[in-house]
């Protein structure tokens, strides 16, 4: 048999293909393999609601599963959900060997089926490209610890830092091939959210617009979050008269009933009264109101006010910063934060496990913040 690295990583390619479509699930990928090192089964969890990756590997395996080692990126489920157990369909199928990437981050059953299987005298390994199926659910892990969306912050900026011209035109800054990287993105995300002048100034969709899957399976919209404190969004934004069936949930002050009633006669519009914090939205707060929603993960796009709030709040986890060819050569364009800074370079926010991409032309500079 090879390196059991080298199946894993199958197991987690195979596992990135649920992005976007398992939420609140996590994404799990899952490969059989015989005594001889061939590989007899592959599967991933393909959809909230459907069959987990493990049923999918063993079924794909058939017959062939009985004394065979399972792969498989998340510790198996030992409890009755949308689905049964998995655990049962490994001892149904004879698995002899159970390999774990990691193991079960919810803390109700971390553990739990490793340690059934190994009571059923099922040899468990863990631990296998462990950092590797930790990165690809952040989201999760961060969710069902701490009952907050896990927030990636992102802007796409000139090599001086500005995200539009001083009249406030942004198109287009990136390239196409990160425009299409970033709907991508969209569609993995629970939530988008932005603040109401960004919706002025550019009148965003705030929709996924990337192909079907492979096989057939349609991108979804992510809910679209408005942040707009005194509820002065105009009624033929887009945003509003969008054509998608995802909600659009404006996050306000305390509410002007009769502009409320006019906004929410749109399809799919809801308002939700929100804390402020020195006359904006407390950012901190409404994380806890989303984590409440099932907001699991949530992406930021600006503008630049919204942006330096985020940070200043301390709610972001991820940064996504794109940076075009072009240089603004001047200072009065719209700089990516807007506000009040740090006074003392020692106080500026570090960024962690850095990593640099390139989307022709542009680069994008990728790291955490926690």
């Amino acid at each position: 048999m090879k390196d059991p690295g080298v199946y894993m990583q199958m197991a987690l390619d195979l596992a990135a293909k649920g992005a976007g479509y398992t939420s609140p699930n996590p994404m799990v990928g899952a490969v059989v393999v015989d005594s001889d090192g061939r590989i007899i089964g592959k599967g991933y969890h393909r959809s909230v609601g459907g069959p987990h990756a493990e049923v999918h590997a063993i079924d794909d395996a058939g017959p062939a599963a009985r004394g065979a080692t399972l792969f498989v990126t998340l510790e198996p489920c030992n409890h009755f959900g949308r689905t049964p157990p998995c655990t049962q369909k490994i001892l149904e199928a004879g698995i002899a060997h159970v390999v774990v990437a990691m193991t079960d981050p919810n803390p109700r059953v971390e553990g739990g089926g490793n340690s059934f299987l190994a009571s059923r005298g099922v040899q468990i390994t863990t631990g296998v490209c462990e950092e590797q199926a930790k990165r690809l659910n952040e989201s999760f892990i961060k969710f069902i610890t701490t009952r907050r969306p896990f927030v990636v912050l992102k802007c796409a900026a000139t090599l001086d830092g500005r995200l539009a011209t001083r009249t406030g035109d942004s198109r287009w800054i990136t390239g196409e091939t990160s425009r299409t990287y970033v709907h991508s993105l969209r569609h993995e995300y629970d939530a988008i959210l932005v603040g109401g002048g960004t919706v002025k100034a550019d009148n965003p969709r705030l929709t996924t617009r990337i192909p079907a899957s492979p096989d057939g399976r349609k991108p979804k919209d992510p809910l679209r979050i408005i942040l707009d404190t005194r509820l002065t969004l105009p009624d033929t934004a887009g945003v509003l008269c969008s054509e998608s069936e995802a909600e659009t949930l404006i996050v306000t002050g305390p509410i002007d009933s009769r502009r409320k009633n006019t906004l929410t006669r749109q399809p799919n519009v809801r308002i939700l009264e929100s804390p402020l914090k020195d006359g904006r939205i407390d950012l901190n707060a409404l994380m806890g109101i989303l984590g409440n929603m099932g907001v699991i993960s949530l992406f930021i796009e600006g503008g630049s006010r919204v942006i330096a709030g985020a940070l200043a709040a301390g709610i972001v986890d991820k940064v996504l910063f794109f940076f075009a060819p072009k240089i603004s050569g001047g200072d009065d364009g719209v700089p990516i934060c807007q506000g009040p800074g740090p006074e003392f370079m020692k106080d500026c926010i570090p960024v962690n496990s850095m990593s640099v991409r390139h989307f022709d032309p542009d680069i994008l500079i990728e790291g955490y913040l926690k």
